[in-house]
């Protein structure tokens, strides 16, 4: 399908006109970030988690620890709330009122599964690494039998989620359009610096184009 069905956990009720339902825009903004929140709640008490993860297909894959409370709770199929935000620019107005920001998030509801299966496992970490900066995996020692143990991997069907974006200049009442007041965006992007050695690599060790060239796309305002 090439939108998500609205529910009534999706559908927006403040300012709907900026949610978005299209699988492939939803996608694209889950394929940018790397880092979700996980909402979830034990023994009535809430919880929001910061994780990395990445979309596999129809699915998201998240990993942690295998002591983690989170991944614990999530393995006994609990309701899980994922979300994911992405900054694109400050909006500044010529009120104070009327101050935004654009960006890009995505919401996601579910009951997570535990991936067991040991090739299974393996793929979802090698999809994780690769997510996070390709080219990588091929590179660094496979995790060990008794590092797959200590690591868990879950995953989130993409079942039930939706989009809400905000582009644009800013949008000021009528009669302030006439302040002597500077308006407009400020771009934010997500930008790597020069890679960093560690201390300990031995000389003659270059740096790998993937870590010198490292950037993640986003389209301008």
């Amino acid at each position: 399908m090439k939108k998500f069905a609205q529910t009534k956990r999706t559908t927006l009720k403040r300012l709907p006109k900026r949610g978005v339902y299209d699988r492939e825009l939803i996608n694209a903004i889950l394929d940018e970030g790397f880092i979700c929140h996980v909402g979830f709640v034990v023994e009535s008490q809430p919880f929001v988690i910061p994780t990395g993860y990445a979309r596999v297909d129809e699915q998201l894959l998240i990993h942690g620890s295998q002591a983690s409370r989170m991944l614990r709770s999530l393995a006994q199929g609990i309701d899980v709330c994922v979300t994911v935000t992405l900054l694109d620019a400050l909006v500044l107005a010529r009120s104070a009122f009327h101050h935004s920001i654009n960006y890009r998030s995505v919401v996601i509801f579910g009951q997570a599964t535990v991936v067991t299966e040991r090739e299974a496992k393996l793929a979802a970490l090698r999809a994780l690494s690769e997510h996070m900066i390709p080219g990588r995996w091929d590179e660094v020692r496979r995790p060990s039998e008794q590092e797959l143990k200590a690591t868990s991997v879950l995953a989130l069907p993409l079942l039930e989620a939706s989009a809400k974006v905000r582009t644009g200049p800013p949008i000021d009442d009528e009669e302030d359009y006439q302040l002597s007041v500077w308006a407009g965006l400020v771009p934010l992007r997500l930008q790597a610096g020069d890679p960093i050695a560690d201390p300990r690599l031995p000389q003659g060790i270059a740096v790998p184009n993937y870590a010198r060239d490292y950037q993640r796309s986003r389209p301008r305002d």
